[in-house]
Formats: structure tokens, C-alpha cells, sequence
């Protein structure tokens, strides 16, 4: 009687995550599409498509030169902070866990701004693209050499943190001592994320190395799901917890970092989308993976959608809108959700 009722429940679980991806993928496609339309000139579906065929060579302009980048990376980058939120809270097995704690973004928004002190460039330039994307490879490359010498994922945390809070230090130190008003203002711009102003080339830069994260990322789902037995449990079952280790690092690493080069620190995405979509993958971290890059891309696209549609002088950036939305709500979860920490899923 038990058997049957578990075989009964199993079909209904693996089409949960199924289901949940297609919602997701339809939201995803919507907010796309709104991303192409909305802006300071509004424009029609038709005309977007003829613009997009160059058809119509004004609308061209705003969809292909302006908007097409900007919805590109919305979607690329959120699904990265979605992707590298799974990702490390499975491998910590930390509800709280985001990928800021690897250091990563901080090491890269550290070296963009240390350009943007010099004057070396403005805050849309690709110096600042190249520069926080060198940050991010000596970032890795330091947590790598650290692991090598420990190899557990206490010291893969670790030292991350010890960077993160590093890299924190010497920004709130540059913006101290920086002489010039103009530099500060960019700099505080810059950390606030956006997707305004980004290009093709952009685009470009960055996709290669956020794919080559996301490829890495994807290789550990299996070990994900046996880490949920704990460390030496899943090394009974055949995982290489320090691999493991080393794998995820790199990949967040990777895909984080040129997420942060092209548009800045947007926070509570890579925390918040996980936890939307963990109730339908049944607590299992390998099958969060998908759902999870799907939301966070949805949440960021739908972010700079909204930032448009908000009347203000200046546009509103997408990193304080996600925070001002995802802190409240995170604070609710962690109130309410009674097995968040309990090691079972929510």
C-alpha cells in the first residue's frame, strides 16, 4: 500500500519542476517582449518587428541599438545570479548563501572602481567591462590557490568572505579619498546597477564567459543533490566534494564576474530566486538549477521594465529597485517559512 502511494506521488513531483519551468519560460518571454516596447518612446509590437527586420529604420534604432542589448543582458545576467544562488546554496546547503559570498562581484565592482577613480574611463565604458572582469579572474584565481592548500568547502567560504569583506573595504576607501565629485557620483551610480546604455558589444563580452560559468555550474547538479546527505555521505556515493568545490567557484567566478562587468551589483536576486522556486523542485538543489536561472532572469527583465515605467528625473536603477523589493520580502520568508532552516524544503 505505501509502495504504490510513493510510485503515485513520484510522477506528480517530476512534473512539478516541469510545469514551474514552462510558467516561468511564458513569464520570461512577456517580459521580453515589454522590454523591447516600453521606454521613453513607446512603440508597437508591429513596429518592433519591423524594426527588428529593418524594415523601419527609426525603430530599428530604439529596438536594435538600445533596447535589444538592454533586454540581452537583463535576461543573461539574472539568469546567471539566479543560476549561481542555486548553485551555492546547494553546495553549502545554506538557505542563505548568495554568490557574494565567494567574493566575486565585490572583487570585480572593486576593480571597476578603481578605474572609475583613476578617470581612466566613464561608468558605460568597456575599460570598466575589462577591468571589474580582471578583478574577478584574480578573485578566482586567489580562492583557487586557498582550496588547493584546504580542500573543503568551510575554506572555499572562507576565504571568499575574507575577500568579500576586502574588497568592501577598499571601495568605501576609494570613495573616501576621492578628490573629485564627478568620479564619487559615477562610482556610486556604477554600484547601484544598471542595464542603461549597454551595446552589442557589451553583450559580446560577456555572454561567453557567463556560459562558460553557467556549462560548470551545471556539471555539479547531480553532486548538488547528494551533498544534501552531508560531505562524507556524498563522498560514500562517489562525489569529489573538493572538485565539487573547485567547479562551483569557478563557475560563479566566471559568471558572476562578467554578470557584474556589464551591469553592477544587483543584489537579492541570486538569494530570492531560488527560494521562489524551491517548494516545486521538492527540496532537491540539482533540480532547483533550472527554475532558478529561469526566475532570476524573469525577476531582472521585469525589473528594467518597471525602472522605465517609474516617474523620476533620472531612471531609477535596477540594483536598488531588486533590493528594495527583495529585502522586505526575503525578511518575510525568513519570518514565516518554519523549515527554512530546518534542512528540508520550504
Amino acid at each position: 500500500m505505501g509502495f504504490g502511494a510513493e510510485a503515485h506521488s513520484r510522477p506528480q513531483r517530476s512534473r512539478r519542476p516541469f510545469a514551474i519551468n514552462i510558467v516561468l519560460l511564458c513569464v520570461l518571454c512577456a517580459a521580453a517582449t515589454a522590454s523591447l516596447l516600453v521606454g521613453a518612446s513607446h512603440i508597437s509590437v508591429t513596429s518592433a518587428m519591423r524594426g527588428l527586420t529593418g524594415s523601419d529604420e527609426i525603430a530599428g534604432i530604439i529596438v536594435r541599438e538600445i533596447r535589444l542589448p538592454r533586454m540581452l543582458l537583463a535576461v543573461g545576467v539574472g539568469a546567471m545570479l539566479g543560476l549561481a544562488g542555486a548553485s551555492i546554496q546547494g553546495l553549502t546547503r545554506n538557505p542563505l548563501a548568495e554568490p557574494a559570498v565567494l567574493g566575486t562581484p565585490q572583487a570585480a565592482a572593486l576593480a571597476a572602481v578603481a578605474v572609475l577613480y583613476t578617470g581612466a574611463a566613464s561608468a558605460n565604458s568597456l575599460t570598466i567591462v575589462i577591468a571589474a572582469m580582471a578583478g574577478a579572474g584574480c578573485a578566482m584565481a586567489l580562492i583557487l590557490v586557498l582550496i588547493r592548500k584546504r580542500q573543503n568547502i568551510l575554506t572555499l567560504l572562507l576565504a571568499g568572505l575574507g575577500l568579500a569583506s576586502l574588497a568592501g573595504a577598499a571601495m568605501s576607501f576609494i570613495i573616501s579619498v576621492s578628490p573629485n565629485p564627478y568620479a564619487v557620483m559615477e562610482i556610486v551610480f556604477w554600484l547601484m546597477g544598471s542595464f542603461e546604455d549597454r551595446s552589442m558589444v557589451h553583450v559580446a563580452i560577456a555572454f561567453p564567459f557567463m556560459l562558460a560559468g553557467a556549462a560548470l555550474l551545471w556539471t555539479c547538479r547531480s553532486a548538488y543533490t547528494a551533498l544534501t546527505l552531508g560531505e562524507d555521505a556524498a563522498q560514500s556515493l562517489g562525489v569529489d566534494v573538493a572538485r565539487v568545490a573547485m567547479l562551483t567557484g569557478t563557475g560563479i567566478s566566471l559568471g558572476i564576474g562578467a554578470a557584474v562587468a556589464v551591469s553592477g551589483a544587483i543584489g537579492f536576486v541570486g538569494l530570492v530566486a531560488p527560494h521562489l522556486v524551491r517548494p516545486w523542485c521538492g527540496g532537491d538543489p540539482g533540480r532547483t538549477l533550472l527554475p532558478s536561472m529561469l526566475c532570476g532572469a524573469c525577476l531582472t527583465a521585469t525589473a528594467d521594465v518597471l525602472v522605465r515605467l517609474i516617474p523620476s528625473t533620472n531612471e531609477v536603477r535596477v540594483g536598488v529597485l531588486t533590493a528594495l523589493i527583495g529585502a522586505p520580502w526575503f525578511i518575510w520568508l525568513v519570518v514565516t517559512r518554519k523549515g527554512l532552516f530546518g534542512g528540508q524544503a520550504p
